[in-house]
């Protein structure tokens, strides 16, 4: 194998999708056949990882976009984690192995036009096919549940819109938002542009304008109903017009960094199996993540009635799908038909990702 056919499966593999475009990894090249994956997560600072499996979860669909882009150059990746790294910085150490007889995995081809798109998508219902394409891609560890149905659609869409009233009150998330943002942006190689939030021009301009400071969010919100335009336009709306509405789930307990890391690569499948298919797709994450936060009673805001509405958050999950899913569950979104955003989070240039200064890591026996 060449240098540049690493760096070939990196460059592909930068696609990979992580909470807020975070990209929670460095890379450091060991030869032309090895390299390792030097990680973290967000628990330290981001309302919603707290416990960090969102970036574990994003560190997964790392290794399955490596293991998709090292089948096109004609090799098999195998992932090895360092069991002595601190869970909050995992190490992965990755050996690329000749297999000349595997075929390029059909999803590569995808990956780098693999979005989120936060606008209405249309509420024609996915055919069985696509269905049964979507369940197959998360494996055998790994189960589908839909929510389909103008009825059905319309109490996920009050689930979100509730959600938010969470999201659109605490601290803890104004300083994740006011750090994730570019503002005046279409496009951002580290952050989210605010053109492709999903708001129209009036409330992006008054979103412009209170998220300079977490008292002008406050002033909004006691004097002139400020979550309700937001919620009406990012989650009410869109949570409405879509096609479905599906809840992966795992079979199994999910016990450790592994489990969320293999879930991740079941997540990457699915989004890129719908992408595939033409069919447009929206990460909704905090319904299931205040859900497992009251589940755990954690108390993840100094505001307390925010505490509470997490439980009604979680009761209304668990009257939208079996307990057990919930409880299971790792990740949820919305998908249909519609058009292709104009605007995108983007990714850091390959040379940026590459860091050969970090220490290298005798990597023990946890195989992933």
């Amino acid at each position: 194998m060449t240098h540049p056919d690493l760096l070939a499966i990196l460059d592909l593999a930068r696609w990979a999708p992580s909470g807020d475009n975070t990209q929670c990894w460095r890379f450091e090249i060991v030869d032309e056949t090895r390299f390792a994956i030097h990680g973290w997560d967000t628990r330290d600072w981001c309302v919603y990882d707290l416990d960090g499996h969102a970036s574990q979860i994003a560190i997964g669909a790392l290794l399955e976009t490596i293991a998709i882009g090292a089948s096109v150059q004609g090799f098999r990746a195998e992932f090895t984690r360092c069991v002595d790294c601190p869970e909050s910085r995992p190490t992965i150490d990755v050996t690329l192995i000749e297999a000349p007889e595997m075929l390029p995995d059909p999803l590569a081809e995808v990956i780098e036009r693999r979005v989120t798109q936060r606008r209405p998508l249309s509420t024609t219902p996915l055919s069985e096919a696509q269905k049964h394409a979507l369940e197959a891609s998360v494996g055998s560890n790994f189960r589908v549940l839909w929510l389909e149905g103008a009825l059905n659609r319309w109490r996920m869409a009050k689930l979100l819109f509730l959600s938010a009233r969470i999201r659109l009150t605490i601290p803890e998330a104004y300083e994740v938002h006011r750090r994730v943002i570019e503002w005046h942006a279409r496009y951002s190689e580290d952050k989210i542009p605010d053109q492709a939030i999903g708001m129209d021009r009036m409330g992006m301009r008054l979103m412009r304008w209170a998220m300079q400071s977490w008292g002008r969010v406050l002033f909004l919100n006691r004097w002139v109903a400020g979550t309700w335009l937001p919620r009406l336009q990012l989650d009410l709306l869109p949570g409405y017009y879509c096609g479905a509405h599906a809840l992966i789930a795992s079979n199994a307990q999910l016990d450790g960094t592994d489990a969320y890391i293999a879930a991740g690569r079941a997540v990457q499948r699915f989004w890129l199996t719908a992408t595939v298919q033409g069919l447009q797709f929206q990460p909704e994450m905090t319904p299931l993540i205040f859900s497992h936060y009251a589940r755990e009673e954690r108390r993840f805001s100094i505001i307390e009635s925010a505490v509470r509405e997490a439980s009604s958050v979680y009761s209304r999950m668990c009257a939208l799908f079996p307990h057990d899913a919930v409880c299971a569950g790792v990740f949820i979104c919305r998908i249909g038909g519609g058009d292709t955003p104009l605007s995108r989070s983007i990714r850091l240039p390959l040379e940026r990702l590459i860091d050969n200064e970090l220490p290298t890591v005798n990597v023990d026996t946890s195989g992933l």
